[in-house]
C-alpha cells in the first residue's frame, strides 16, 4: 500500500488557491481607480475647455433654458431671445442688475465673502433664507448648472464661478449674464424682454424701465413687470436709490476690471 503524501504545511505553493482572489481583487479596484481618475481629468479638461471657448463665443444655448423647456414651471406660449454684445444693452440695465444683485461685483472675485457671512447669520435668526449669490456666480448657474440647492451643485457652480473669474473679464461676465437671464416666462436676456415690455430695444430702456426689469429677477414667473406689481414698484423704487448711489463710477469700474 502506498504511503499517503501529506503536504507540506511550510511550502505555500500548497495553498497558492487561498491567495489567488486577492491579487484579482487589487487589480480590478486599480483599474476601477484609473478609469474613475480618467473620468474626473475629461470632466475637467472639458469644463476648462467650455469656459475658454464661452469667453469668445456666445452659447447658442445654456442649461438653465434647456430645464425650463423640459420642466417648465407652467405653460410657456413662446420663447423669446435674441443676443446683444454689451455695447447695445443700457447703461441703466447694467447698473440696475448690479444695483439690485451684487453691489461688490467690480471688487469681488466672484464671492462677496461679506455677503456670504451676512447670509449665513440672518439664515440663523430667520425661517425666510437669504441667499448671497455674485452675478459670476449667478451667470454660471445658469450657464452650466441645475436648479436643485445640493451641496454638489454649488460646489460644481463654484468651480465654474472660479474657472469664469480667472479666464473672462467683468464686462463678458456681465454681458453673458444680461444675454441669458430670464426675465419673464420664456422671456431671456435684456433684448428680448426690453422689446417684450417696453416694445423697444435694450440699448434704449430708461432708469425706469431698467429698475422694473430688474427688480422681477428674483423670480420673474412670479413677479409682474409691466403693468408692474406693488412688490416690483417697490423693489424697483429701492433699486433706482441705489443706483443713485452706485452712479457711473461703478460701471467704469466694472468695464476697466480684468
Amino acid at each position: 500500500m502506498a504511503t499517503p503524501i501529506i503536504p507540506d504545511p511550510d511550502d505555500p505553493g500548497q495553498y497558492a488557491w487561498e491567495s489567488e482572489p486577492e491579487p484579482k481583487r487589487r487589480a480590478l479596484m486599480r483599474r476601477l481607480l484609473g478609469l474613475l481618475a480618467k473620468l474626473l481629468l475629461a470632466a475637467l479638461l472639458s469644463t476648462l475647455v467650455s469656459v475658454v471657448l464661452l469667453r469668445f463665443i456666445d452659447p447658442p444655448m445654456w442649461t438653465w433654458r434647456i430645464e425650463r423647456a423640459l420642466f417648465p414651471p407652467a405653460k410657456i406660449a413662446e420663447v423669446k431671445h435674441d443676443w446683444v454684445p454689451l455695447e447695445q444693452i443700457s447703461n441703466e440695465l447694467q447698473l440696475a442688475v448690479i444695483a439690485a444683485e451684487d453691489q461688490r461685483f467690480a471688487e469681488h472675485n466672484g464671492f462677496d465673502m461679506d455677503a456670504i457671512s451676512s447670509a449665513l447669520k440672518h439664515n440663523q435668526r430667520s425661517e425666510r433664507v437669504r441667499g448671497a449669490s455674485t452675478l459670476s456666480q449667478q451667470t454660471a448657474k445658469n450657464l452650466f448648472m441645475w436648479s436643485d440647492r445640493s451641496f454638489v451643485r454649488k460646489g460644481i457652480e463654484a468651480w465654474f464661478t472660479l474657472l469664469m473669474e480667472l479666464g473672462w473679464d467683468k464686462s463678458r461676465i456681465l454681458e453673458v449674464y444680461l444675454n441669458i437671464v430670464e426675465f419673464g416666462p420664456g422671456i431671456y436676456g435684456a433684448e428680448a424682454a426690453a422689446r417684450h415690455y417696453f416694445g423697444k430695444p435694450a440699448a434704449r430702456l430708461t432708469r425706469y424701465e431698467a429698475s422694473l426689469l430688474a427688480a422681477a429677477l428674483p423670480n420673474p414667473w412670479r413677479y409682474r413687470v409691466n403693468p408692474p406689481s406693488p412688490y416690483v414698484q417697490q423693489r424697483s423704487a429701492w433699486i433706482r436709490r441705489q443706483m443713485s448711489q452706485l452712479g457711473q463710477v461703478t460701471l467704469n469700474r466694472v468695464h476697466e476690471a480684468g
